[in-house]
């Protein structure tokens, strides 16, 4: 299951597809694979990703991979879309007329950019006003980022 890729698989995910499986049994696998592939030299490990697992080429191999399958596409952020991108990542989830605010400058087309390019997605909506829309990060921003998830995000020394 961990050679289709897709999200993080999870326990859930798993013994929902293998009949006997359990979420204690699904977790020694997972160990045991990836001990089995350090063992083995394997250009791929099991990393844990949020609540379940990935299947990632190891960082030694990346350049293979991004010469076979072309790469990333890199695309470059003006400044304001790097301000507009670290108040969602950090305040999320969080709508346009705030970040306009705490920018001091409309966003609109900051957003609708980030959005385009899978950096940010609206948030699902809140029950308090499910009317107002609101953005946060992608599982695209971690990996562009390197962030195994929101928690990694560098933080600023308390003044």
């Amino acid at each position: 299951m961990l050679f289709i890729g897709g999200p993080p698989l999870t326990a859930a995910k798993a013994c929902s597809a293998v009949r006997g499986l359990t979420p204690d049994r699904f977790h020694e696998l997972a160990d045991e694979l990836a001990r089995k592939y350090r063992r083995q030299n394997r250009p791929y490990t099991v990393q844990p990703k949020e609540d379940g697992f990935v299947l990632a080429v190891k960082p030694a191999y990346r350049g293979i991979k991004e010469r076979l399958t072309g790469g990333p596409r890199e695309a470059r952020l003006s400044q304001p879309a790097l301000d507009a991108l670290s108040l969602i990542a950090y305040r999320q989830p969080i709508s346009k007329p705030e970040v306009d605010s705490l920018r001091g400058a409309d966003s609109g087309g900051l957003i609708r950019q980030l959005v385009r390019l899978g950096l940010i997605a609206v948030a699902p909506a809140e029950e308090s006003d499910p009317k107002l829309v609101r953005y946060a990060t992608t599982r695209r921003f971690l990996d562009l980022f390197g962030l195994g998830s929101l928690d990694d995000l560098p933080r600023l020394a308390d003044s």
